[in-house]
C-alpha cells in the first residue's frame, strides 16, 4: 500500500522517496560519517513524501535510531511521512534501543497521521501457499 501511494504521488508531480529503514540508516550514517549529512537531511526536507518501509525488521543501533529520529523529528508537522512496519508500538523500544526515542517518534508519527493496521493472512503468505499447491 504504502509503495501504491509513492507511486501515485510520484504521478502527481510529488517529490516522492522510498527507502527501506535500514537502507535509510545506513545512507544517513555513511553522511554523517563523510561529513554529508546536513546536505542529506536538506535533500530529505525538500521532499513531499518520504516512505520509511520495513521498521523492525532489522535492529538499528543507537546512533542510528538518533539519526532516523531526526530524520522524522524534521518532518513533524510539515511534511507527511509513511512508515510500514510490522511491530506494534509496545515493541519499538526494542528495535530503537531507546524506550523514550522510540515514544518521541511514535508521538510525532501518530499526532497528525493516520494508522492503519491490517489484519488477516498475509498475501506473500497466501500465494506462498498457492503455489505449492
Amino acid at each position: 500500500m504504502a509503495i501504491a501511494a509513492g507511486t501515485k504521488a510520484c504521478q502527481l508531480g510529488y517529490k516522492t522517496k522510498f527507502y527501506t529503514v535500514t537502507e535509510l540508516v545506513l545512507k544517513l550514517s555513511e553522511s554523517h560519517k563523510n561529513g554529508t549529512l546536513k546536505r542529506l537531511l536538506k535533500e530529505l526536507r525538500t521532499l513531499d513524501l518520504l516512505i520509511f518501509d520495513e521498521r523492525g525488521y532489522v535492529p538499528v543501533d543507537k546512533d542510528g535510531s538518533q539519526l532516523l529520529f531526526r530524520v522524522v523529528s524534521d518532518s513533524y508537522e510539515s511534511k507527511n511521512p509513511i512508515l510500514t512496519t510490522n511491530l506494534e508500538f509496545s515493541k519499538w523500544g526494542g528495535i530503537f534501543t531507546d524506550d523514550q526515542m522510540a515514544a518521541a517518534m511514535m508521538d510525532r508519527l501518530v499526532h497528525h497521521g493516520h494508522l492503519l493496521i491490517f489484519e488477516g493472512r498475509s498475501y506473500r503468505m497466501e500465494h506462498a501457499l498457492k503455489s505449492r499447491s
